[in-house]
């Protein structure tokens, strides 16, 4: 990572606070910015003391979009459409859809502008918190462009298609208290980051194991899966889970009224 573009805070509850520290420019993505979100999304992967993700935005705003100045220097808008090895979606794609591959959950906290790249970020986490005064838009056509960092992915999960091309041909912005109403985040409240985090503590008591187990059970599940093969993924999981070390503290823990203290995944 060539120059600093993200904080990355871990607490002794294993609660990660991902902070976009560019506020003089709005968390605007430029390459450093890309390199930097996969990066991270790369480390807490796989770091077993994660217990649960909140992203933000330093300074006024989540994230304005592209830094389309920056990107248009050096041919940096190009390279993100590159695919490494391995990987399924471009670089540009993959700063959303990444989160989903962090076992652990995640939750944006979205206050001031939320626009195009920004607001695909966000959707690629799985619970969005936003200031009832925060800005929202699927901005691409603005540029005459469509959305194209992962959106397939994450908007068909949360508004009916109706919803999502409305927003998509008028690029027009919403604020988070219509957001919540449209589906598009998960609350409107006055502190997100404050909102965030206590959310984010609450899952990090929970036992690790089963938060993790029902991310994957419903990201493997919630939209154009077999039915077959949802129910039996529900059945394997399960067994993976009963009788282990966690699900048996749970239990003790439960009987006996006292805070469960549960291992880490490896």
């Amino acid at each position: 990572m060539s120059e600093h573009r993200i904080s990355v805070d871990i607490d002794e509850a294993g609660v990660a606070t991902v902070t976009l520290d560019r506020a003089d420019k709005h968390n605007a993505l430029d390459g450093a910015m890309f390199d930097a979100l996969l990066d991270v999304t790369g480390t807490l992967k796989t770091d077993g003391r994660i217990r649960a993700v909140v992203v933000h935005g330093a300074g006024k705003s989540f994230c304005s979009g592209l830094d389309i100045s920056s990107l248009g220097q050096g041919g940096g808008a190009e390279s993100l459409l590159e695919r490494e090895d391995g990987h399924r979606a471009n670089r540009a794609q993959r700063v959303s859809v990444d989160w989903a591959a962090v076992p652990a959950p995640v939750i944006a906290a979205i206050t001031g502008n939320c626009f195009g790249g920004g607001l695909q970020i966000a959707l690629g986490a799985d619970i969005r918190y936003a200031a009832p005064d925060a800005r929202l838009s699927i901005m691409e056509v603005k540029w005459g462009l469509v959305p194209d960092m992962g959106i397939t992915q994450t908007l068909p999960r949360v508004v009916a298609v109706d919803v999502a091309k409305e927003l998509t041909f008028t690029g027009r912005i919403v604020s988070g208290q219509e957001a919540q109403v449209l589906g598009l985040v998960t609350r409107a409240v006055e502190d997100p980051l404050a909102a965030a985090l206590e959310l984010a503590h609450k899952i990090a008591r929970k036992s690790p194991h089963a938060v993790r187990a029902a991310k994957r059970l419903y990201d493997e599940t919630w939209t154009g899966a077999d039915a077959s093969a949802a129910l039996m993924l529900e059945s394997e999981l399960q067994v993976g889970l009963m009788g282990s070390a966690n699900q048996l503290e749970a239990v003790h823990a439960g009987l006996a009224k006292r805070e469960p203290r549960f291992a880490d995944p490896e």
